[in-house]
């Protein structure tokens, strides 16, 4: 187990001082059953010999206690230890949410959805079993174990080596047993998991293409063959889970007769009394119940392990060579464009790319100046690096070289106070699964419907708007409900309310009938004030007239402009 799934399960973990409230009134849980069930049989065994009912009274009033004390020590250990693991479970999300942020999104372009969501949810929400499932019953059963067996060596020696022994042959068995026949199912059941996802997502995302071109009986036996797969290792899991209790159950029994057997002597030589051999024999059955959860422990144990497993090799431990390292924004101030931005010197590439994957997307000694008010055309074919420019110019890559956005480095600003100053808007624009309204306050909260309706008009989304039920028209989830060039307008309406001094447009045409591309480059760009600075990226053709001047990369090299 390396470094950084032991860190993980260790943040699962509440500190010893939440935590052992728990511990100790599950220890009061079983030391009560054990007690309950010794007092009993001493009762009942004492009560035979028909002795004067004030030598039965205490023992009378011991079953009751011992009965109540369990119930109460029960909900104190439910109440103490689910609210210590979802507080911890609470702060482990929130810091895999943060060490998720800086990735995002070129550092998790090759993660799968489903898989990614997999961690995010089910894994760690796995790993609150490691506390409750784990930790706690493992401790409580060897405190109560090891006092149980104290407890019988004085009344009966003999019979507690038969408990002690049969305590370790039993945890060895559930150990052997658990891994030989459940531990591969076990392993499996959290990827079969993220492959189920992965079916459902591509299934719901894709409805549209899929059912066009014939396709949607193939993903949806695709969904059947994960949730299947899925099944049978979870049947295999419970088959496992419940030969190695069955198994202890057994042991339990053997530990009973043998102290029958040992004990048996003790009381013709008048060493034990009849009520003495009747706890000892009975005891084991208590202290085995007790025991009872630890295979089911040892289970969740390799799954919590497994789960994080999974969360270390989807959040790596350290940013990924070509995302940048910079610390979170503590000024929450957007830094002033002044005399534009420059580019001397720029190297850059995707995360996770070797020589396999070839020079496609790489920046080698890109030149560019954009000055206020500028509107630069960025050309060139598939593969050029277009995009990745654009990624270097929001500072989602990290670059060698010499990036300055007025005056200042830009690895000396935090991304986030960068792109309050350079936006992008995406090839694809995201859209909520919200109203239109709610997809434009995003960039705005403080924004009045008349803000909303202004930036709407100089889209020429107004109307449109108007025709749906107004702003509270939904858009569907990813924009569904929209056309390519509308997913365009809003994602410019929100920049529009954002106000950034630079815009980058990466490829705002692809989704677009080419007939109808001109007319939505030209609403675009005469909806954005020719006092902030465009840097549009396209593999098309642009009407001059939309632009100052082009640049053009071939190879991730500038050749022209």
């Amino acid at each position: 187990m390396n470094a950084r799934v032991r860190g993980i399960l260790s943040s699962a973990l509440p500190s010893p001082r939440r935590f052992a409230p728990a511990v100790l009134s599950g220890v009061g849980t079983a030391a009560s059953s054990i007690a309950l069930l010794a007092a009993s049989a001493w009762l009942i065994a004492r009560a035979a010999e028909q002795p004067l009912v004030m030598y039965l009274s205490m023992a009378v009033v011991g079953v009751r206690a011992f009965a109540l004390s369990r119930g109460v020590f029960r909900y104190l250990e439910r109440l103490t230890g689910h609210d210590a693991a979802l507080h911890q479970l609470a702060g482990v999300r929130a810091d895999l949410v943060r060490d998720l942020v800086p990735l995002a999104p070129d550092g998790l372009a090759r993660s799968r959805r489903g898989g990614l969501l997999s961690s995010v949810v089910d894994d760690v929400e796995e790993l609150q079993n490691l506390p409750l499932r784990v930790v706690l019953p493992l401790a409580v059963a060897a405190l109560t174990s090891l006092a149980a067996v104290m407890f019988a060596a004085f009344v009966s020696w003999p019979a507690a080596v038969v408990l002690l022994v049969c305590l370790v042959a039993a945890f060895g068995l559930a150990v052997a047993v658990g891994w030989a026949a459940g531990a591969r199912a076990e392993r499996s059941i959290a990827p079969l998991r993220a492959a189920v996802a992965d079916a459902v997502h591509d299934l719901l995302a894709n409805l549209d293409v899929l059912t066009a071109y014939g396709a949607l009986d193939a993903a949806i036996e695709r969904v059947r063959r994960a949730d299947a797969a899925l099944r049978r290792a979870v049947v295999r899991r419970g088959g496992a889970q419940g030969l190695t209790s069955g198994a202890v159950s057994v042991l339990a029994g053997v530990a009973s007769l043998i102290a029958l057997l040992v004990a048996a002597p003790a009381v013709t030589g008048g060493a034990l009394s009849g009520p003495g051999l009747a706890v000892v024999v009975l005891l084991p059955m208590a202290v085995f119940e007790v025991f009872g959860p630890v295979p089911l422990a040892l289970a969740s144990w390799r799954q919590v392990r497994s789960a994080a497993e999974r969360i270390a090799e989807a959040v790596p431990e350290a940013t990924p060579d070509g995302l940048p390292r910079d610390e979170p924004s503590a000024t929450d101030e957007a830094p002033v464009l002044g005399a534009g931005l420059e580019l001397s010197g720029i190297r850059a590439h995707w995360p996770a790319r070797g020589d396999a994957d070839g020079d496609s997307g790489r920046l080698e000694d890109v030149v560019l100046r954009v000055g206020p008010g500028e509107r630069v055309l960025v050309t060139g074919p598939s593969g050029a690096g277009k995009t990745t420019l654009a990624h270097v110019l929001t500072r989602f890559l990290d670059y060698e070289g010499s990036y300055r956005l007025g005056g200042r480095e830009a690895r000396e600003i935090s991304g986030d106070d960068l792109r309050r100053t350079v936006g992008l808007i995406e090839q694809s624009p995201y859209l909520f699964d919200e109203s239109v309204r709610q997809n434009l306050l995003f960039a705005r909260e403080s924004a009045t419907d008349e803000d909303l309706w202004a930036a709407l008009e100089r889209v020429g989304l107004d109307d449109w708007t108007r025709e749906r039920g107004g702003l509270d028209a939904d858009v569907g989830e990813r924009g569904g409900l929209v056309s390519g060039g509308q997913a365009q307008r809003l994602a410019l309406a929100r920049a529009i309310l954002r106000d950034f001094p630079v815009l980058v447009l990466d490829e705002p045409t692809a989704g677009v009938d080419p007939a109808a591309s001109d007319a939505l480059l030209r609403d675009l760009l005469g909806a954005v004030d020719r006092d902030r600075a465009v840097i549009l990226v396209s593999h098309v053709d642009v009407p001059d007239a939309l632009v100052d001047r082009e640049v053009r990369l071939e190879n991730g090299r500038v050749v022209a402009g």
